[in-house]
């Protein structure tokens, strides 16, 4: 047991010197496994709505954006709408979207998204004039609406 504790150590310790020698260096910094990110969530609760899993089209999603979106979140989501009384007195932009909404995986992405179209959203403050509606819950748009509109978003931000 002595003899292959011994071998082990030595093979351990050959491959930390080959990696340091080698040029490789460990990453300056570390994340640790355990950390997290949170995730901005809307002020209204409630789950995904049918649009989260369905396949949208991004074009009619940029018709139903001009017409529904726009007043609030500006041309093409980039934002820039007065929004007094609301933390940071604007409406937030969607192009480019809250990073801790983006996803690289189109369907954690969708979902983000969905959330906040469904169920509307109350932005931080004393007061704010402006607040997202829930166009799902108020069934406003239709699923397949929410979905075209959530793949417009997306594809602002790729």
């Amino acid at each position: 047991m002595r003899n292959r504790n011994i071998v082990i150590m030595s093979a351990t310790v050959g491959i930390v010197l080959f990696w340091a020698l080698s040029g490789c260096a460990a990453p300056k910094t570390a994340v640790s496994p355990t950390a997290t990110v949170e995730v901005a969530r809307p002020s209204n609760s409630g789950g995904p709505g049918p649009a989260a899993t369905m396949t949208g089209d991004a074009k009619n999603g940029a018709q139903i954006f001009a017409v529904n979106c726009v007043p609030c979140h500006g041309a093409e989501g980039k934002g820039g709408v007065n929004n007094p009384g609301s933390k940071d007195g604007t409406v937030p932009p969607l192009n480019p979207i809250d990073d801790t909404i983006k996803n690289p995986d189109p369907k954690v992405f969708a979902y983000n998204i969905d959330l906040f179209v469904e169920h509307g959203s109350t932005p931080d403050g004393p007061s704010p004039t402006l607040k997202m509606l829930p166009w799902g819950d108020q069934k406003t748009l239709t699923p397949q609406q929410i979905a075209d509109v959530i793949a417009y978003v997306i594809s602002l931000n790729k």
